[in-house]
């Protein structure tokens, strides 16, 4: 059916500051979702699938233990999730999600990519309504009946199967992520997945002018280089 969503891209750290913000950001990730559902990715589907995303983005294994290590301990640092929403170059819609331990230096943060680029934070719920809370999964295949048929017994509340090029990606409810993925996992033996996450997918999509492109490159750089920043979701495409 078409819908829009942003793949995760194999990160190719080019310099060690890339490489060090990449390898902060999955850190302080593992040991959020380990310190909140367990250490052992095979009792947390959460911590396993962000796990192995880490991996396919070549972060070092002593990262993740060590995310994990810190995880395991008592004490350490109290990360809390925050969310902004507003209106990039193009007027495209803009959702960023954010780790913080200190939430008025994160939206100043945040705020400045905004300002430096001419573009808008907004108000909480601003935008978030046009888009889809959904987990994901994309794994090679082509029977997308006999993937339905199995969610459906698993009694899952599975919004969309799609089949497209060998690959077939299923859509869930963000609250339906562990059910699904133990229900596919279950279902198929040896199943990899390309894409293992929880995402803000867009319900519409706009085409972004040529002249706001170098400014939302700009947006998007800004955007990364805020430690605090995990991800940013947009409906723009070019």
């Amino acid at each position: 059916m078409g819908r829009a969503f942003q793949n995760r891209k194999d990160s190719i750290a080019k310099t060690a500051t890339t490489k060090s913000r990449i390898y902060s950001k999955y850190g302080r990730e593992i040991y959020v979702v380990a310190k909140s559902g367990g250490t052992d990715p095979a009792a947390n589907l959460s911590l396993r699938g962000l796990i192995d995303r880490a991996r396919k983005d070549q972060v070092p294994a002593h990262v993740i233990q060590n995310a994990l290590d810190k995880a395991s301990g008592v004490g350490g640092e109290d990360y809390s999730p925050a969310r902004y929403e507003g209106f990039g170059p193009g007027n495209c819609m803009v959702i960023v999600e954010c780790l913080t331990d200190n939430p008025n230096r994160t939206v100043g943060e945040v705020r400045n990519c905004f300002t430096k680029t001419k573009t808008k934070l907004g108000a909480p719920g601003s935008v978030a309504h046009m888009f889809d809370h959904c987990s994901i999964f994309k794994f090679a295949g082509d029977d997308e009946d006999a993937v339905l048929e199995a969610l459906m017994e698993a009694d899952v509340d599975v919004t969309d199967v799609e089949a497209e090029d060998g690959k077939i990606t299923v859509f869930a409810p963000n609250t339906e992520y562990a059910k699904t993925k133990q229900a596919l996992l279950s279902a198929f033996e040896g199943i990899e997945f390309e894409v293992d996450e929880i995402q803000f997918v867009p319900q519409t999509m706009m085409d972004l002018p040529a002249e706001d492109l170098p400014m939302m490159e700009k947006f998007l750089d800004m955007l990364e280089d805020c430690d605090d920043v995990q991800r940013v979701f947009h409906n723009a495409q070019w």
